[in-house]
């Protein structure tokens, strides 16, 4: 279920702001869309594991407080960023 470092370099290629860029908000929201994506097909197959669907809520409240951040300082950033991801709407 976890993300493998294979997998996390890819990411961080696609998103990073610059060369050196681990850490971003847009990082670190792209991070958290594959985990969502990934727990949210666990949770298909497993409906009564209650415990990973509370780690679920809690790393889509993340992304949330992330997203609201990234739509405070720079709104076409945000716009782009939910666009590559497929996310919001």
């Amino acid at each position: 279920m976890a993300l493998t470092q294979l997998r996390k370099q890819e990411i961080i290629s696609n998103y990073q702001v610059h060369e050196t860029d681990t850490g971003s908000a847009d990082v670190q929201v792209a991070m958290l869309t594959e985990r969502i994506n990934r727990l949210s097909e666990h949770l298909q197959a497993n409906k009564k594991d209650h415990s990973s669907r509370r780690g679920l809520l809690k790393l889509i409240g993340q992304r949330k407080r992330l997203l609201a951040y990234i739509q405070k300082e720079n709104r076409d950033k945000y716009l782009a960023l939910i666009g590559r991801l497929g996310i919001r709407g």
